[in-house]
């Protein structure tokens, strides 16, 4: 072992909510003390969020980890013989043994956690821009093709097959073309995106150049949630590190094909996450939902053919193309091919990211990665896919993870994000939440979005204070199904399913008495 020893701490920013710069002054002060050549290198997250800050020391057996490490902490760890891997309560083992990451299908997030964020050397030395060096030998059909062929679709809400999507872009006649990625991760409990731009950058930034030579774009808008300043910086020095290194601009690695990306924040719309608002944001109007058609593919950014993708539908296309179509589809079950990142939170013991293959039951992926609830009781309600998913009871929970599987059951994955309720929770109080997160982040262009989740939200009390409570519930159905037939975009016709799974599966919650009728 060199007399410099090399640590690993997270630059994530759940890991710095935690204290991780403050972990980091710890450690280069206990070290100089101590007459120690440290360095510490700043990477992003393994997703186990419940063991940030993570120190990671490299040793001659491997990286070997210690969890939820505080500034006080340090010096006991030093006296431990952390450095060499000594052993401390706080110790994890060997990072890539730790049961949590090893048993994942981790691709898309194969590098968070593993190099130095805005290395750039890091990142091609863990197989970055192979896959874009085979794009640059491909035609555009070629390119569209593997990508069709993955099975890959969107990560997003709809989960539109991604191959789709781009063969109609490249066969639409334009001067200019755009790719958007659509950053505004706005869905309660999800964070896959802003770990995978945190921890990987460069990843998110090849997949946007492969999506640009598959369909003739060469223009290239980040829309970043505006809560995201520390992926705003990362970004931005990404992009710089990627143009010098001939990556992007106007003749990629000597090829004589263009593209060039630029990062736009949002400003806290959550409507923005629906693509034709986030299309109207980025050109400077109001972040209102456009009636389709004409589809985005079609006349999208500035009326021109645009592929809108989210982060982890880009991120994707990487090692789709380096590993091959068929590598990346034996991933997954049924029409749901690949991986997605699935997102723990809300009452569990184990919050963090999870990526696996589509098909993981529920239970496992609650019980087993999770480690069930955080406060020990029993779970109530599941909701997966954002605050417009249905709330699952703890007899859905064997239902696998997968699009067609969570469709026949009326649920949606969208997003991956998982929020876990114990037994504590009122059902009421979530359903009228659903109306109310309507009312706040409606953009207010259709009445029904608009007007109807202010009247359901005002049923719903009705129903809390015990007043006509069967004409109420009865009404709140009617309302739903006219949000649902007539909103014009998925916030006002998703709200109603929170709501319906609320009433439908915790009946004696709307009743004062608790008694279910």
């Amino acid at each position: 072992m060199s007399d410099l020893m090399t640590l690993y701490v997270p630059l994530d920013s759940t890991a710095l909510a935690m204290g991780a710069d403050e972990v980091v002054l710890a450690i280069m002060t206990e070290a100089a003390a101590r007459h120690l050549d440290v360095e510490v290198i700043r990477n992003g997250s393994w997703g186990m969020s419940w063991l940030e800050p993570l120190v990671e020391v490299v040793t001659d057996k491997g990286r070997m980890a210690y969890g939820n490490v505080t500034p006080e902490e340090v010096p006991g760890l030093f006296d431990a013989g952390f450095l060499t891997g000594g052993e401390h309560a706080l110790g994890q083992g060997l990072t890539a043994e730790i049961e949590y990451l090893k048993s994942q299908d981790r691709l898309t997030f194969a590098r968070c956690g593993l190099i130095e964020a805005l290395s750039l050397e890091d990142y091609s030395a863990h197989g970055g821009f192979k896959g874009l060096e085979k794009t640059l030998k491909m035609s555009p059909q070629a390119i569209v093709d593997q990508v069709t062929a993955s099975g890959l679709r969107g990560r997003g809400g709809a989960a539109f097959p991604t191959g789709i999507k781009w063969n109609t872009v490249l066969g639409a006649e334009a001067d200019q073309k755009y790719i958007c990625c659509n950053a505004d991760e706005g869905d309660s409990g999800t964070f896959a995106d802003r770990i995978l731009m945190e921890g990987d950058p460069y990843c998110l930034i090849e997949g946007m150049i492969i999506a640009g030579l598959a369909v003739g774009a060469t223009e290239g808008y980040i829309y970043l949630r505006s809560e995201y300043p520390l992926c705003r910086d990362i970004l931005h020095e990404a992009l710089i590190e990627a143009r010098d290194a001939g990556w992007l601009g106007a003749d990629i690695r000597g090829s004589g094909k263009a593209f060039d990306i630029e990062v736009r924040m949002g400003a806290g719309s959550y409507v923005c996450g629906e693509e034709t608002a986030m299309l109207n944001s980025l050109e400077g109007k109001r972040g209102m939902v456009r009636a389709k058609p004409p589809l985005p593919a079609l006349e999208g950014l500035f009326g021109q053919p645009t592929v809108v993708n989210n982060v982890l539908s880009l991120a994707s296309v990487p090692i789709i193309m380096d590993q091959g179509a068929d590598f990346y589809k034996n991933y997954g079950m049924g029409r749901s091919r690949g991986t997605i990142a699935f997102q723990l939170a809300g009452n569990i013991a184990r919050g963090g990211l999870v990526e696996k293959a589509f098909g993981l039951p529920l239970r496992e992926m609650i019980d087993g990665y999770g480690g069930g609830t955080h406060s020990g009781r029993p779970i109530k309600a599941v909701q997966v896919g954002g605050p417009l998913g249905a709330y699952l009871a703890e007899s859905d929970l064997d239902l696998p993870l997968d699009y067609e599987a969570f469709s026949a059951a009326g649920a949606v994955l969208g997003h991956g994000g998982i929020v876990v309720f114990d037994d504590t929770v009122d059902m009421a109080a979530q359903a009228k939440f659903a109306f109310d997160f309507c009312v706040k982040e409606s953009c207010g262009k259709c009445t029904p979005c608009r007007i109807g989740s202010v009247r359901g939200a005002e049923l719903i009390e009705k129903i809390q204070a015990g007043q006509a409570v069967d004409d109420n519930l009865a009404l709140v159905k009617d309302l739903c199904d006219v949000m649902d037939s007539g909103s014009l975009c998925a916030m006002g016709g998703m709200t109603p399913i929170p709501v319906l799974s609320a009433m439908d599966k915790w009946p004696a919650d709307f009743r004062k008495d608790g008694v279910e009728k």
